[in-house]
């Protein structure tokens, strides 16, 4: 049965399957060594410019510790929104000894204000130095960045002696919200690094690091290894990425899931009993149901239940997400009200 749990829930993309196939028919050299890492770190170079780095890990949490943990000290701290899941289960601080702070934003958003109130806050040496402000595109609440807000975040980063490091879980949904080259959206806003997610986008498994400065992440091989991803059979993560990024699969899935969120929007507003709740711009909903009808459904895995006081679901379609699946979820909603 197809959900809208999360998008951690799909399927795997057939040409992605396809890709570890071709690639599993013979010996490699290990650990990045291989053809296909080679030929996926040069795909992404295309992408992005011949002097950017690229590293592959198995998972989002490890593509956001340790790409900070090449920017961070253990006296400094990493501003991010007070959503932010980049220190799920303590991770960040645990790996890297730094200090995570949060600031408020709008719409999901970290603002340029927000920051300056945090910066001034920050008087002695008795306090952790600020270093890196991590962002998350899409964020946590389905909100995309303008290439604007990115490019008027990086210059007071940079301006105030920091690093930008964009959490890009779903940062190809992102960019097809904007109608905007990943190129445009990173490189030229001024990002220092990147955590470029593909496994919410079709992959069965596998997150890129790319950093536009060398000098930054000079150390970061060292790092992945000491943090135990440095991946023996690397081939089975790059040649995903491969597939991914050949003919604009990454453009064609996220098209895909944002499309059907949109449906799906345009549905649950035309239900009298049913509160969209945030801005929907990428391939994440949240709305807002009678108790009742959420009791009854809870157990469908139509949805996520991100607060049970407010009776407000989270719901994220997917690549393979089809309007059959979307005709199902509103059908069971309408019967609801009807009853």
């Amino acid at each position: 049965m197809k959900t809208f749990l999360s998008d951690n829930s799909s399927a795997v993309h057939p040409k992605i399957l396809e890709a570890i196939i071709k690639c599993n028919k013979k010996h490699e050299v290990p650990y990045g060594d291989d053809i296909y890492t080679k030929r996926a770190v040069e795909k992404f170079r295309k992408i992005f410019g011949k002097n950017v780095d690229v590293y592959f890990v198995t998972n989002d949490i490890a593509a956001n510790v340790i790409g900070i943990s090449s920017m961070v000290e253990p006296s400094e701290t990493v501003i991010c929104i007070d959503n932010s899941k980049t220190n799920k289960c303590k991770t960040l601080e645990k790996i890297t000894k730094s200090k995570i702070s949060y600031v408020k934003g709008e719409n999901g958003k970290i603002t340029i204000d927000s920051l300056k109130d945090f910066l001034r806050s920050i008087e002695t040496e008795k306090e952790v130095k600020p270093k890196v402000v991590s962002i998350t595109q899409a964020t946590e609440i389905g909100t995309v960045y303008s290439l604007k807000e990115v490019r008027e975040l990086s210059n007071f980063v940079h301006e105030n002696g920091l690093l930008l490091h964009v959490d890009g879980g779903r940062i190809c949904n992102a960019a097809v919200s904007l109608g905007v080259s990943l190129k445009d959206m990173i490189k030229e806003t001024g990002v220092d690094l990147l955590s470029f997610g593909g496994t919410k986008n079709g992959m069965m498994f596998g997150e890129a690091i790319i950093s536009f400065n060398r000098d930054l992440t000079k150390n970061l091989k060292f790092i992945i290894k000491q943090d135990m991803q440095l991946i023996s059979k690397m081939r089975y993560v790059s040649a995903q990425f491969i597939a991914y990024l050949e003919d604009n699969l990454w453009k064609k899935n996220a098209q895909k899931s944002n499309c059907m969120a949109k449906i799906l929007e345009a549905d649950l507003r035309a239900i009298e009993k049913v509160e969209i709740i945030e801005n929907v711009q990428a391939n994440m909903i949240f709305a807002k149901l009678p108790r009742e009808w959420i009791d009854k459904l809870r157990n469908n895995l139509y949805f996520c239940i991100v607060n049970e006081e407010k009776n407000i679901i989270r719901m994220i379609t997917s690549f393979d997400t089809t309007i059959e699946d979307v005709n199902k979820f509103v059908t069971e909603l309408k019967r609801l009200q009807d009853s």
